[in-house]
């Protein structure tokens, strides 16, 4: 069960809610709370609510280490099978879509480009063209080449490059990627506000309330640990990175929260765009009480009849 949103779209409170159910248990979605020693600035869920409802996959993570979407997803499934063996139903809660896709889709552990090989495959297309190009794909993944038309001309060469670099057709990786895919049934269900402006407001008002409980502190505590920089994953975090930069003395503290402001709405704006084009999602206004009680009825409909299933 998928709990998705815009970030202060208010899916930490619905989530807490479903806990008490006695059904489910949590797992956070978000690469952000994966860190530890950076409570206020990725909204984590406080201390008297993780004793409400405990999560998963927070606050485990040194803030020197990176976290990638595939270690996400086999981290995830390993928690879902857990949570499955003890007679619960996991819902997984968060807005980082990448991480989410990943665990719906499967991942592809595809070989990065390659700038040389990639030049000397333009070489190639130049004199010999994109046909010949794509009968030779033919040739070592005839599966892609089917499925590519003769003149997609980026993807023809991208093949190629993968079959260049490991010696496996890029197909090959297709089957091993919805072999990692979740093969559980799921209900995907978003939190919006309908009213952009009000979303707004919201993640002004938060940032408000995270500067009040010492947010800017809180960065300077990470800042004056002396081996982190904004080079680090962690330190690229939405408002981290801002406050960070008022430290290095690039910003006052005055721009440093309005652009955190702006990059949390930039922020959004992408989760925004991921789950337009995400399948069969329901849609609520957690601002509509009665929109948002079809939600939870929705989502505990689902968690009750799932749980029948795991039994």
């Amino acid at each position: 069960m998928f709990l998705m949103g815009p970030t202060a779209s208010g899916k930490t409170a619905m989530a807490i809610e479903l806990y008490q159910t006695g059904l489910v248990e949590i797992v956070s979605v978000d690469s952000a709370m994966v860190y530890q020693q950076m409570d206020i600035g990725s909204a984590k869920p406080t201390d008297k609510e993780l004793v409400l409802a405990p999560h998963h996959l927070i606050d485990f993570l040194d803030p020197k280490e990176s976290y990638s979407a595939s270690q996400f997803s086999s981290d995830a499934i390993d928690l879902i099978n857990a949570i499955h063996e003890r007679g619960k139903v996991p819902l997984l809660v968060g807005g980082t879509m990448l991480y989410f896709k990943a665990l719906k889709d499967g991942l592809a552990d595809l070989p990065t480009s390659n700038s040389e090989l990639r030049e000397q495959l333009k070489t190639q297309l130049e004199s010999e063209g994109v046909e010949a190009l794509h009968e030779a794909l033919s040739k070592v993944d005839k599966v892609t080449a089917n499925r590519l038309h003769k003149t997609d001309t980026q993807r023809i060469l991208r093949a190629l490059e993968v079959y260049q670099l490991s010696g496996k057709p890029l197909s090959e990786f297709h089957q091993e990627q919805q072999l990692t895919a979740l093969p559980n049934p799921l209900l995907s269900v978003a939190l919006a506000p309908a009213d952009r402006s009000v979303l707004h407001a919201r993640i002004a008002k938060r940032f408000e309330n995270m500067l009040e409980a010492g947010f800017v502190d809180e960065v300077k505590g990470l800042y004056s640990r002396g081996d982190l920089n904004l080079d680090y994953p962690s330190m690229k975090c939405v408002g981290y990175r801002q406050v960070w930069q008022y430290f290095d003395g690039e910003l006052t503290i005055d721009e440093a929260v309005e652009r955190a402001i702006i990059a949390t709405r930039q922020l959004a704006k992408r989760q925004f765009t991921w789950l337009r084009s995400w399948p069969d999602l329901h849609w609520f206004d957690p601002l509509e009480p009665n929109q948002y009680q079809l939600g939870l009825n929705l989502i505990t409909d689902f968690i009750q009849s799932h749980q029948q299933t795991i039994h």
